[in-house]
This record gives structure tokens, C-alpha cells and sequence, in this order.
């Protein structure tokens, strides 16, 4: 059973960093696509940023030059970079992955709250 496992969340104050990791239980490659959700309070769930397996990546306009998605093939494992943390970044944030036409898989959440 393929397992996506967040970690890395936390307090932070206004203007901090924290990087967020998602470990997979299978080789990452093997992907078609990764991504960071997130979700706050009373809000639909929207995509922070996503990597393909050939490596391009995408991101949320409201994250563009604070954000930086990336993978490691050989600890298979995703990160998310977060700078500059803004309290409208307060979250739930969710690790994504699809494989083959129909596969979707989902991590279990890790809480990002941005406050001083």
C-alpha cells in the first residue's frame, strides 16, 4: 500500500521558514506527478505547488518567490521550502501523488500556523 507521510509543520512566526517533507513508501519515480495542498479553516482545499517526474514545477500565485518545491529520488522523499511565512499561510498542508490513469494518494496532514 502506497503511504505518504508529512512532517515538518509547526509555529512560526511572521516572516519564518519551515520546510515541510513528505516520505513515500514506494520510489517517488515512479510518480507522474507530486504536490502540496493546503487547506485552511473553513476554506476548500488548493494546490500550494507540484512537481512532475520530468521536474517542472508549478505554483500558487499567492506563493511564487516564497515557496520552492523539490524532491529527493534517493530518500524518496518531497519538500516544500516555505519563506517569508505570511499568517494567511496558516494551514493544513497535504502531500500529494499520482500514479498510472487513476491513482491518487493523499498524506495525512501536517498544521502550519503562522502567528506571532
Amino acid at each position: 500500500q502506497v503511504q505518504l507521510v508529512e512532517s515538518g509543520g509547526g509555529l512560526v512566526q511572521p516572516g519564518g521558514s519551515l520546510r515541510l517533507s513528505c516520505a513515500a513508501s514506494i520510489a517517488i519515480f515512479g510518480f507522474n506527478d507530486m504536490a502540496w495542498y493546503r487547506q485552511a479553516t473553513g476554506k476548500e482545499r488548493e494546490l500550494v505547488a507540484g512537481i512532475t517526474r520530468a521536474g517542472t514545477t508549478n505554483y500558487a500565485d499567492s506563493v511564487k518567490g516564497r515557496f520552492t518545491i523539490s524532491r529527493e529520488f534517493g530518500t524518496d522523499t518531497m519538500y516544500l521550502q516555505m519563506n517569508s511565512l505570511k499568517p494567511e499561510d496558516t494551514a493544513v498542508y497535504y502531500c500529494y501523488g499520482s500514479r498510472g490513469l487513476q491513482s491518487r494518494y493523499w498524506g495525512q496532514g501536517t498544521q502550519v500556523t503562522v502567528s506571532s
